[in-house]
């Protein structure tokens, strides 16, 4: 789950929400499929974000739920080596994070300075930045108790910006990639006419840009690999799983803003996937 997702899409959609199941990521296993599905037999692991926002309104359900009915183009295989609770946890974030480079049209060996290095789409971005998108140099904001969790996602920097304000950074950037919505003071540590990312809506700084998420599961496939090889990792905060009678706990503890990654939600946390299959 991401706090800040979570909030926008309330706001934006709130009477689409009246009695909807909440949840947008999810990964589990094929039980049944339609006549017109070809990418998937029953028995498959998948994963991915199931709402498709470019429908005029949110018709599907939630994923707090044991069992759901989804579009086959939004979902992919599940990668081997990552657990239903780590895949659980990736496709909203790692398609935002996706996004928003390929928005700002980032390019190898610019520079990046990101907002948010400890959130699920923040934690995200680092990695990518310095495995998939070459960047030449990434410094990343976090609180003083997430610096070093910050620094071994592979930030060159990491700012605690209880201590510094950006008015004090010396360093401008090819590109500042805001995941928390403080994109109207962040600006700041922007090179001139460099692009400003901001993932939330609307934007704090008219000027950043908003990227439209592209739902896909062929985005999950195009990163399968890194996932396989480690290069890229899922961040599942320390106090998850929560099980599903612990939801309003969970959203509570979201709520806090203290979690380092993404909060998941899973109807079996105490056992391995292996028991389950």
């Amino acid at each position: 789950m991401e706090r800040i997702l979570c909030s926008t899409l309330l706001t934006t959609y709130h009477n689409e929400y009246q009695d909807v199941c909440a949840g947008c990521d999810m990964a589990g296993v094929v039980v049944g499929k339609g006549d017109s599905v070809s990418r998937f037999e029953i028995g498959d692991e998948v994963y991915g974000n199931i709402q498709n926002f470019t429908k005029d309104k949110i018709k599907q359900p939630g994923t707090l739920t044991e069992f759901i009915v989804v579009e086959e183009e939004l979902v992919a295989r599940k990668p081997k080596k990552v657990s239903f609770e780590e895949a659980a946890s990736l496709p909203v974030a790692l398609q935002t994070a996706i996004e928003g480079f390929k928005t700002a049209g980032f390019k190898k060996g610019q520079s990046v300075f990101i907002v948010g290095g400890a959130g699920g789409v923040g934690s995200l971005v680092i990695q990518l930045a310095k495995q998939l998108y070459g960047a030449s140099f990434v410094t990343a904001t976090t609180s003083t108790t997430k610096v070093e969790f910050v620094k071994s996602l592979g930030a060159d920097k990491v700012v605690d910006y209880t201590q510094t304000r950006y008015e004090d950074i010396k360093e401008k950037y090819d590109l500042v990639y805001d995941t928390i919505g403080d994109s109207k003071n962040s600006y700041v540590v922007a090179k001139e006419e460099a692009p400003i990312i901001d993932i939330t809506w609307p934007p704090s700084n008219p000027n950043a840009m908003h990227s439209s998420l592209t739902i896909s599961g062929e985005v999950l496939e195009k990163i399968e690999p890194y996932l396989e090889n480690g290069k890229l990792k899922a961040t599942i905060d320390p106090a998850s799983p929560f099980h599903f009678y612990e939801v309003i706990e969970a959203f509570s503890y979201l709520e806090t803003g203290r979690a380092r990654g993404k909060v998941v939600i899973s109807p079996f946390p105490s056992i391995h996937e292996d028991e389950f299959l």
